[in-house]
């Protein structure tokens, strides 16, 4: 049996853009042939796969799950919601989650070489796509610890178009995830003030300067008067950005910090994931996609 280089392995992903493993197998199976590895590739239907790796995948969904101490929260996006109602891709989810809280990896790249006795996350991935027919990615994951004494809150929307969760210092599982559903609905940046670094703060405040300065009713105000506006200005901008100022959604008349800090608790982490945010989406004209299937 010929013998299976590191550099015929390189040789072959690059050409077909399959993942390591997968070449790997191909040339094992074909005696190192390259030529031989590209026909068994495309075969498995891999090949075909790895040539999706250019289209947008902006859809999909994030998932949470929890063992013990232990929580992992996660993005797999897809290029169309429709699959992410597919049961193969939710399928895909659990293999995913299970990997990640066996193995705890530390980075996106030690999670895609992670597997839990099974088939590394990146091969789950390219098989996942050579059959479902759509680019399916792995964008994202936290993983959280929590003492015995503290309780993790994890709360997913819409299926999981939107998940959260949080680490509470108390053990008190119904507050965390108060907590967590508070923070999915409304996206704070930041826990508290002590967590906004100074150059977000020195941004926005550089912003409202000169929005200050191009308003006409304030254009004959002291400097001190000014300088006040601008603060006053930042501080209702962090009250609508920080968790714990934010009215509870429950209860507007308390923060999210008095209704925490009446339970005897304190909030550690908070994490938020949205489906697609941050990712350019493609926007395509529907009708253009018709007719140029008909011309």
């Amino acid at each position: 049996m010929a013998q299976i280089t590191a550099s015929l392995v390189k040789e072959l992903r690059e050409k077909s853009g399959a993942g390591m493993m997968d070449c790997k197998k191909a040339l094992e199976a074909c005696e190192g042939d390259i030529s031989a590895a590209m026909d068994w590739l495309r075969e498995k239907g891999i090949a075909k796969a790895a040539k999706k790796a250019d289209r947008i995948a902006a859809e999909g969904l994030t998932r949470i799950v929890v063992d013990g101490n232990t929580a992992a929260m996660f993005e797999v996006n897809s290029e169309t919601d429709f699959v992410a109602k597919n049961q193969q891709f939710l399928d895909l989810l659990s293999e995913i989650g299970s990997i990640l809280l066996a193995t705890k990896p530390a980075t996106l790249e030690a999670a895609m070489a992670s597997s839990n006795g099974g088939e590394t996350i990146e091969t789950l991935l390219v098989n996942a796509t050579a059959t479902i027919g759509e680019k399916i990615s792995f964008r994202r994951f936290e993983i959280f610890n929590k003492e015995d004494g503290q309780s993790f809150g994890a709360y997913m929307h819409m299926g999981g178009k939107i998940s959260c969760v949080t680490v509470l210092s108390a053990d008190n599982a119904e507050v965390a995830k108060d907590v967590a559903m508070h923070a999915a609905a409304m996206a704070p940046q930041f826990i508290n003030r002590s967590y906004v670094p100074e150059e977000f703060i020195s941004h926005e405040r550089g912003i409202q300067v000169e929005l200050a300065k191009n308003d006409p009713s304030l254009a004959n105000k002291p400097e001190k008067v000014f300088t006040g506006i601008i603060e006053g200005r930042i501080s209702k901008m962090l009250k609508e950005i920080c968790l714990e100022d934010q009215p509870f959604f429950k209860n507007p008349d308390v923060t999210v910090g008095q209704y925490v800090k009446n339970a005897n608790a304190s909030i550690l982490t908070c994490v938020r994931y949205a489906v697609g945010e941050g990712i350019e989406k493609r926007q395509d004209n529907f009708a253009e996609e018709v007719m140029s299937q008909v011309r």
